[in-house]
């Protein structure tokens, strides 16, 4: 029989920020898990949008609001309960396009990281 996975209880507030944005870990492998990375983000009206890729596929899932994204040369708009898949390796940008806090929820698999530009891949602190 296999084990298992216990409740995670959500932090008391954010775990990190940035200008205008914040994160929430929930299920990562400092908090437990060991195949998916998953946390919230809110993204206050007006911040500035920080383009990158990633060397996984990214779930992300709108909670609140409405999200402006662009992805390999592509503009969509998603709303609440819309998912967004973000393929591997591929330039994406996603930004607030509403006048009330965006809220989403990312899903990506343990050993996913982030690139900014041509930079080298980083493991982002909030899927830690």
């Amino acid at each position: 029989e296999g084990t298992t996975m216990p409740v995670l209880p959500a932090p008391a507030a954010a775990t990190h920020q940035v200008p205008g944005t914040r994160f929430t870990s929930l299920a990562t492998p400092s908090r437990g898990t060991v195949e998916t990375a998953v946390w919230r983000v809110e993204i206050e009206p007006g911040t500035s949008p920080s383009p990158h890729s990633l060397t996984r596929e990214e779930v992300i899932v709108v909670l609140e609001g409405t999200a402006s994204v662009e992805i390999g040369g592509v503009a969509a708009t998603a709303t609440a309960g819309d998912a967004i898949a973000v393929p591997p390796e591929t330039a994406f940008v996603l930004s607030n396009a509403g006048r009330s806090t965006l809220c989403l929820l990312c899903c990506l698999p343990v050993g996913g990281q982030a690139r900014m530009g041509e930079g080298e891949p980083f493991t982002p602190p909030w899927a830690l």
